[in-house]
This record gives structure tokens, sequence and C-alpha cells, in this order.
């Protein structure tokens, strides 16, 4: 019997969900080279696979455009470096708490993104959406909290890694709707692998032993299976109804967390998260019905 035709918001979510488990393990496998490299060197060397990796990707899929208005190249400079930042703070995280706590705290990111459109780009968003958005910030101060035994910086920086991505995709919405996708990535890992470079002049640098370049090169495929699983997945099907999917990345995480570093979330943490998500699904799907209201009323 011949399976039916995959539908584009199927073939979506699929992809979303290949995009956030390409993403998941780069950071299990970033996480476990910390045990030999620092975090600059670590994240300067798989930069240089993946940039050069996405350069040929985007020349070769015709992508690749250096043609932006002035505009367009201030706004990708700010995404390149809230991006920067956002990697710092987020890898650094991720090299000193468990790996489920740091993905959990950034599942925030669709309320962030929420919020700060309504502050600074004027876009409207209702009481149930405000509300969703508050009900989800107490579910990260369960995953955080501060003041307990086990709280440290690294969750600050967690924290602050969701609200540089924040700027990060606030400043893609600014976009014009001809730059390239992959233009953007690639300015961006650019920007990070150069970053890196730089900061990692005064750290030392050590020998990578072959199960450390094993793990270099996996979180390189998988980093580049991310960044092209999630151009694809903005291309195919309703955003509206992929988006949900993207919470499939705390799943691989509390798997990834378990099998690989003996890492399970205390019963506050799970319950945060599961906050987090719920009210993350419910301002996704309240934004899609609103435009498709907003688009059969125009």
């Amino acid at each position: 019997m011949l399976m039916p035709p995959l539908t584009d918001n199927l073939r979506g979510a699929l992809l979303m969900m290949g995009s956030m488990a390409a993403f998941t393990f780069n950071d299990a496998a970033m996480k476990a080279l910390s045990d030999e490299l620092s975090l600059f060197q670590a994240v300067f060397m798989r930069g240089l696979f993946t940039t050069a990796a996405l350069a040929a990707f985007a020349a070769a899929t015709g992508q690749l455009s250096l043609a932006l208005s002035r505009r367009d190249w201030r706004l990708v400079a700010l995404r390149s470096a809230a991006e920067v930042a956002a990697a710092w703070l987020f890898i650094s995280a991720l090299f000193n708490m468990p790996i489920a706590n740091a993905t959990a705290i950034l599942q925030a990111l669709p309320l962030t993104v929420t919020l700060a459109g309504a502050l600074f780009l004027g876009e409207a968003v209702g009481w149930r959406r405000m509300t969703a958005i508050a009900v989800g910030f107490v579910g990260v101060m369960l995953i955080v909290r501060p003041g307990a035994a086990d709280f440290n910086v690294y969750s600050i920086h967690a924290v602050a890694a969701v609200l540089t991505v924040t700027v990060r995709d606030l400043a893609a919405r600014r976009l014009s709707v001809s730059v390239p996708s992959m233009t953007v990535a690639l300015v961006a890992a650019l920007a990070v692998t150069l970053a890196s470079g730089v900061a990692s002049v005064g750290e030392p640098w050590a020998p990578l032993s072959p199960l450390g370049w094993a793990q270099l090169i996996a979180a390189s495929l998988f980093v580049i299976g991310g960044y092209v699983f999630s151009v694809m997945t903005m291309r195919v099907g309703d955003i509206g109804a992929v988006a949900p999917f993207r919470y499939t990345s705390l799943l691989w995480a509390l798997l990834l967390g378990l099998v690989l570093f003996g890492e399970w979330p205390d019963g506050l943490t799970l319950t945060g998260a599961g906050i987090v998500v719920a009210t993350g699904v419910f301002t996704l799907l309240r934004e899609r019905r609103l435009n498709r209201r907003a688009a059969r009323a125009g």
C-alpha cells in the first residue's frame, strides 16, 4: 500500500524536530568536549568547520548575496553581535550546569520574543498571551531558583542567553524579505568564529584526544544540520503549526542528559519546564489563531 503524500505542515514539523534534535545533539557534544577544551577554543574550532560548510552550502544553493541595503547590513550586524553574546552565554552555562536545565530555560524564547515585540515593535499582544508570558516566567524562576543550594552564576548566563537570542530574533524580523536566510546565518557563524578566536588567544590551548576530535566533528556536523533544517523549516508549511515542535529539544535534552551525563532534573525543575513549554505552546497557537483571523478579515 502506498503511503499518502506528506502535507507541507507535516513536512515542516518533521524538519523542525530534526533541527531541534541536531541542535541538542550539538549541545551534548559541546558539553562533553568541555572535559578537554576551554570554551573559546571549542567554539572557535567548531566554528572553522561550520563556517566553511555553511559558505559552501549557501554558494551551492544560490543563497549567498552580499548586496544588502545599509539598513539590512545594520540589522545583520546587530543580529550577529547578539549571536556572539548568546553563544558565549549559553555554552558557558552548558559547560557548567545540566543540559536539560539550560535547554529548559531556553524554551522561554517564544515568550520573550512575543513580549519584546509588544514593547519595542508595537505588536498587539492581548491579555491572554500576556498572562501566559507572566506564568511562563514563573516557570523559569522554578528552574533557576535564585538562592537555592545549586544556584550559580551560570543559571543567570542561561537567562541572559534567552535575552540576547530575543534581540537576535527581533533583528531578524526587521530584515527585508529579500535577504537570504543563509547569508544571515553565515555572517553570524563567521562573527562567532572570529570573536571566539580572538578570545581564545588569552586561554591556554589544549591538544585533542581521538575522542575529543570525534566530539568536535560530531558537534560541527550536528550544528550544520541544525542550521540547514531550520532554514528549510521556515520555507515549508504554516509556521504557526510547525513552531510548537521546537519543544521536542527538551525531550532530547532530558534523554541525553540522563544517558551521557547521568543528570536528571528534580521535581521543581521539571514542573518549571512543563510550565514554560505549556505557556509557550499556548502563545504560539494563540498567535496562529489571531493571524488566521486577521487574514480572513483582510
